[in-house]
């Protein structure tokens, strides 16, 4: 099998690809090349065929270079390819790691809602009901305050009659 570059008109032997290209700088540059024109057709192949397209390519030292089509996300693919072909790309594992992480990303989104309506941000949209919790746990965290302030100060009495 031969393959023709039309600027060049080199014929690169398949036996010559298996072996790799031994100079780091053409190696470089050949791989800069093939990689901007694959990237080309995968963004051709988007736009003319209104296909959804996830290009992911690492090099040797572990840059990555991707391309996706405007309309879709690389997860979404994935997500796709696994749906249609059954084949698993991760195992459970990780699957319920990522549950997991989605979980406790709800409840931090849950939790800085709350602190912004315990700042007052945002309260305008609270029902009264909303409104009544929020004010019992106000008045809660402030008796908590003044609890914990009050056994300050008896312990400062209890230390200045220990110096007197």
């Amino acid at each position: 099998m031969h393959f023709t570059s039309k600027k060049n008109k080199k014929k690169v032997v398949l036996r010559e690809m298996e072996r790799g290209i031994e100079n780091p700088r053409n190696r470089h540059v050949t791989y800069s090349k093939r990689r901007n024109g694959i990237i080309k057709k995968a963004t051709e192949i988007s736009v003319l065929c209104d296909a959804q397209v996830s290009l992911v390519i690492l090099n040797s030292s572990g840059k990555i270079s991707s391309y996706c089509s405007p309309s879709t996300s690389l997860s979404d693919v994935l997500d796709k390819y696994h749906r249609y072909s059954g084949k698993r790309l991760w195992d459970p594992k990780h699957e319920n790691l990522s549950n997991e992480i989605d979980r406790i990303k709800k409840e931090n989104d849950i939790m800085q809602i709350e602190l912004r309506y315990l700042n007052g941000e945002d309260i305008t949209s609270l029902n009264p009901r909303e409104l009544i919790l929020l004010e019992e746990a106000l008045e809660n965290g402030i008796s908590s305050i003044r609890e914990r302030q009050r056994q300050q100060e008896m312990a400062m009495e209890a230390a200045n009659r220990e110096m007197e």
